[in-house]
């Protein structure tokens, strides 16, 4: 039986949670080697609103945000949190807009995304609604 893995969220929903997501790569570049020596299985860098954000209101290319914060952690595996079929935005995508995102952010082991998580709140609800 494997041992205990850990993800830490702290970059996606830790500050999503304290600052509206406005914390810039430059203010997380200066812990990133620490975080790395940790240990854990992944760190939740991207999803959620982060995508968003950067392109909105941070002025920073969500692609290259990831390409930096796997440069400063080579040895902990990076996550992504999933809207569902919302992806990181706020509308329903196909389910083939959906699987070309997430090939995209999976496609490049030393920039991608090996972990991807799935928050379908909105689906689930709907087929809760329809008795399956």
């Amino acid at each position: 039986m494997p041992g205990l893995q850990l993800m830490d969220t702290t970059i996606r929903d830790g500050q999503q949670s304290l600052w509206v997501t406005r914390m810039s790569l430059g203010d997380m570049l200066p812990i990133l080697p620490k975080m790395d020596k940790v240990g854990y299985w992944a760190v939740e860098a991207w999803g959620g609103a982060t995508f968003d954000t950067c392109l909105r209101f941070l002025d920073e290319n969500p692609w290259e945000r990831l390409r930096s914060i796997k440069a400063h952690m080579p040895n902990t595996d990076l996550a992504m949190l999933s809207r569902g079929q919302n992806l990181v935005g706020y509308k329903h995508y196909s389910k083939d807009i959906v699987n070309c995102f997430i090939a995209c952010a999976k496609k490049r082991r030393h920039s991608g995304v090996p972990r991807v998580r799935r928050s379908e709140r909105h689906s689930q609800r709907r087929r809760q609604r329809r008795g399956y």
